[in-house]
Formats: C-alpha cells, sequence, structure tokens
C-alpha cells in the first residue's frame, strides 16, 4: 500500500523546509522541537470534564501527573495510565494532552499521563521505576483517585509503549500491581533492533534510525546489557500471564517490525494479543489527529478494544 496522501503532504512539507536533526540538537532544544510539532499536529481544544495536575511518590521523589476524567464519569471508573513517546528524552504530559483527552474521552475511564523522568539527565532505568511507581501509586490509591483496583490498563506510543510493556513484565515478576490490559502504540520493544522495517524506513519517513541511536546513546548507559527485558521486552524468555494486549504499528515505521514481533510473541505464549496495521501511516500518527482525520477512528478502536477487554 502507498502512503496516505496527507501524511505525504507534511512529509514534503517538512522536506522542503527542513527542521534540524533531532541528533545534531541538544536535548532541551530537541523538547522543544518536539512541543512545536505537537502544537502544529495536534488539536489544541479536545473537550474534557476535568484535567488536573498531581504527584505520585516514585524513587527519585515526585513524579508529575495529569489527570483526565471525562465528561460524565461516574464516582469509580477504570483507569488508564499512559506513558508518552519522545525516545526516553522528549516529550511530556503537554505534547500528549489531545491524544490523552482523547482516549479518556472514548473509553470513559478515568487517564493518567506521567512525566518519568527523561535521559540524558536521567538515564535506564529512571524512566522504568518512575513508571512502575506511578502504577503502583493508581492502585494503592484507588479509593482516593475514584478508580476500580480491579481495573487498570496501561498504555503507551513509542518510548512509552515500550515502559507500558516492561511494567507490564514487572508487574507479573512482583505479583502487583494488578495490570488488566495493554496498550502498545508503535512500541519499541527490542534496543538496537536491527529489523527489516528499521533498514526500509531508516530516512524520510519522520522517525529516523540515527534519532533512535540517538535516543539510545542519551537513555541506555555504557557497559549496560541491551537483552536486558526492561530495555527489550521482546527479548523476555516468558511472556506467560501477561495481560491481554492491543499493539498498533504504523506500515512506514522504523519500528513495524518489533511491535509484530511482540504481538506475535505474546500470541504464541498464550496471551491474547490484537495485532492491527495502520498500513498507510508513519511513527507518530496518534499524535495527528489534528492533520489527519482519520486518527481519532483509530484512537476510538484502541479505545473500545480496552473498554471491551476489561468489561470482561
Amino acid at each position: 500500500m502507498s502512503i496516505n496522501p496527507i501524511v505525504k503532504g507534511l512529509l514534503d512539507q517538512m522536506a522542503q523546509n527542513p527542521a534540524p536533526k533531532l541528533w545534531e540538537l541538544a536535548p532541551e532544544d530537541g523538547r522543544a522541537m518536539y512541543m512545536a510539532m505537537a502544537q502544529l499536529l495536534e488539536p489544541q481544544d479536545v473537550p474534557i470534564g476535568r484535567s488536573e495536575d498531581m504527584t505520585a511518590p516514585g524513587p527519585a521523589g515526585p513524579i508529575p501527573v495529569r489527570v483526565y476524567t471525562p465528561m460524565g464519569a461516574g464516582n469509580v471508573v477504570p483507569a488508564l495510565v499512559y506513558f508518552h513517546g519522545g525516545g526516553f528524552v522528549i516529550g511530556n504530559r503537554d505534547t500528549h494532552d489531545a491524544l490523552c483527552r482523547q482516549l479518556a474521552n472514548e473509553s470513559g475511564f478515568r487517564v493518567f499521563s506521567v512525566d518519568y523522568r527523561l535521559a540524558p539527565e536521567h538515564p535506564f532505568p529512571a524512566a522504568v521505576e518512575d513508571a512502575f511507581a506511578a502504577v503502583q501509586w493508581v492502585e494503592t490509591k484507588a479509593a482516593e483517585l475514584g478508580i476500580d483496583p480491579n481495573s487498570i490498563a496501561v498504555a503507551g506510543d513509542s518510548a512509552g509503549g515500550n515502559l507500558a510493556a516492561v511494567v507490564c513484565q514487572m508487574a507479573k515478576a512482583k505479583g502487583a500491581p494488578n495490570i488488566g490490559f495493554q496498550l502498545l502504540i508503535y512500541p519499541t520493544t527490542q534496543a538496537r533492533a536491527d529489523t527489516p522495517s528499521m533498514k526500509a524506513f531508516s530516512q524520510g519517513y519522520l522517525l529516523e534510525k540515527q534519532s533512535m541511536d540517538w535516543f539510545y546513546n542519551c537513555y541506555i548507559p555504557k557497559d549496560t546489557d541491551i537483552s536486558d527485558p526492561r530495555l527489550s521486552p521482546l527479548l523476555a524468555s516468558d511472556l506467560s500471564g501477561l495481560p491481554r494486549a492491543y499493539i498498533v504499528t504504523a506500515g512506514f515505521d522504523p519500528l513495524k517490525d518489533e511491535g509484530r514481533a511482540y504481538a506475535d510473541k505474546l500470541n504464541r505464549a498464550g496471551v491474547a494479543a490484537v495485532y492491527v496495521d495502520y498500513p498507510d501511516m508513519i511513527h507518530g500518527f496518534f499524535n495527528m489527529s489534528g492533520a489527519l482525520p482519520q486518527v481519532k477512528t483509530a484512537i476510538a478502536a484502541a479505545a473500545k478494544a480496552m473498554k471491551e477487554a476489561l468489561a470482561q
């Protein structure tokens, strides 16, 4: 299938007016550029019942969390703990504000968007530790937060999808918290993977291989074993007993093969994993609903799957 014409138009525009490459920038400048792109591609007026900033206790201090309550929510509702993308280096609650509002509205869940610590200031495993602590907090404080502790899902895109997958594996190993569903949106599941999709879409499709290399150089300390499942959840020896999953990939994404491989391995391990590929899309499309009308349909489908899974 050929690339979506609106996406092609966006890529052509970017090629004609090139921005600096991420790997040429200091992390703070990369963060500012990512925020500017989010403001261009995301709707800025998604209504929500209530949005409030809170903090969860973390291993290195308070973790900022933005809580979205959809309109008409009851006193006790399911929870979605969301981890933003950005290669563990860029991104925050603001870059993913519109997406989290849409997920809350479509699912009826209370959404908790986690501002985990970023590399290189806080390299691996800081993000993992914060992500796990945030889910623990939601479960422990469920009554206070208006959450059903038996209906907790995790989700994330790209690096955030990696964190969501890792948190599920950690929760299984520790016996808590009780996570019922994982929504993984074009996740990276194997650090420094050299897959056919990474080669085929290494440049020219928004996320580039050199950006991935830069992210990993910032995130992974030297002499770290990159087969550690907290970095590479795909390489965990046993995926049985993990929560049901809904895994999204994009056809023109260097990370496509990693998402598909994780879905396949989950299914082989007896975990119900639904795999959905959007063949004409690129990495990051869930954050482009301001420019791509069909993204709303993709978000609604993911929210519906999550809602139905936790209702069982």
